[in-house]
């Protein structure tokens, strides 16, 4: 993406959102350098990446969350621009203030902002909300999304039938500064319960239900007004779509090793006409999986004419693959994914 000042990013992220962020920006001709921990030099997302450089020790807070270390790593590599992934680094008003400070570009929103509407880090896990892509002209791409809440984990998320109203507050995001992507928890009562800036985990709904790019949005974002006011239109109407976590059940702190391919990490699914597919994976076949680190091993996507449909493309996928040397929740996620499937929610 040239023509709009940013050639080089920094993708401050690992796992298979990473992966994923890493993969855009080779399709969008953008150079990606990815970060690392003395642990994961030979990560996936390191291996995908244009170049790559070491962080510090593995302890996350000594390298992922590292603030002065990815404003260094950006300008040694010559980047551009700092894209973080996942909400803990998008959402830090800090790291956000310091990338700017050294003179490049922040993906994401202002530290002022972030400041003033939150900016925790939570991924948001309320049963229900919505995403966008916020730019001075108002939200787009609005996806209304619904979670599974099994176990306390949001394994899987959905675009429901039922659309919720978006709460009056995040309406005013436009107005209130905010701009790229936003993730929103709706509390029961209709209300704001969290928000939050880069790759959430539920994303991925929105860029299957109206056939967009997120790290384009975030890029044009990230460019200016101009920019993001010649964005894509996307599809024509938005369909219904299914997102997926696959995680590792191995302990707290318990290190695996990856033996078999999972979704994503070997040749893409073939899916059934009129459905579109995507999986990621964080790993592929020899990989050690750190117990450092958050335990999700891939993700998948789809969209289709009604969420049944969906539903049943991503649950072939995960039942399609064998074992890959680590536990995994891989029966349960199948489980929601059936209930979808025969268009029930709850168990």
């Amino acid at each position: 993406m040239p023509q709009l000042g940013i050639e080089t990013v920094l993708v401050a992220g690992r796992g298979p959102v990473g992966c994923a962020v890493v993969a855009a920006c080779e399709r969008l001709g953008v150079k990606a350098v990815a970060v690392h921990s003395e642990v994961e030099g030979s990560a996936r997302h390191v291996r995908l990446a244009d170049d790559s450089v070491l962080l510090g020790p593995a302890p996350a807070a000594e390298s992922y969350l590292a603030v002065d270390r990815i404003v260094e790593a950006a300008r040694r590599r010559g980047a551009d621009a700092v894209l973080p992934v996942p909400p803990a680094l998008a959402g830090n008003a800090r790291l956000a203030a310091a990338v700017i400070r050294a003179g490049l570009r922040w993906v994401g929103p202002d530290p002022e902002v972030l400041e003033r509407l939150g900016g925790d880090g939570v991924e948001p896990a309320s049963e229900r909300g919505f995403l966008a892509w916020v730019t001075a002209d108002g939200l787009r791409f609005t996806t209304p999304v619904a979670r599974d809440r099994a176990a306390g984990i949001a394994r899987v998320s959905w675009t429901p039938d039922d659309v919720e109203q978006v709460p009056a507050v995040a309406r005013r995001l436009p107005e209130l500064g905010w701009r790229g992507l936003v993730t929103v928890g709706i509390s029961p009562d209709g209300e704001l319960a969290e928000i939050a800036a880069g790759f959430s985990l539920d994303m991925a709904v929105l860029e299957r239900s109206h056939g967009v790019d997120a790290v384009e949005l975030a890029l044009l974002s990230a460019a200016g007004p101009r920019a993001a006011g010649n964005g894509p239109t996307g599809a024509a109407a938005p369909r219904p779509a299914v997102a997926v976590q696959l995680r590792s059940t191995l302990p707290p702190g318990t290190a695996g090793r990856i033996t078999g391919r999972l979704p994503g990490s070997g040749r893409p699914p073939a899916p059934e006409p009129g459905v579109d597919l995507v999986a990621v994976s964080g790993y592929d076949p020899g990989d050690r999986l750190d117990g450092w680190y958050d335990a999700l091993l891939a993700t998948v996507s789809a969209a289709a004419a009604d969420v049944p449909t969906a539903a049943r493309a991503a649950g072939a996928v995960l039942s399609g693959f064998a074992e890959v040397g680590v536990p995994h929740d891989g029966p349960e996620v199948c489980a929601v994914l059936g209930r979808l499937a025969a268009a029930r929610v709850a168990p």
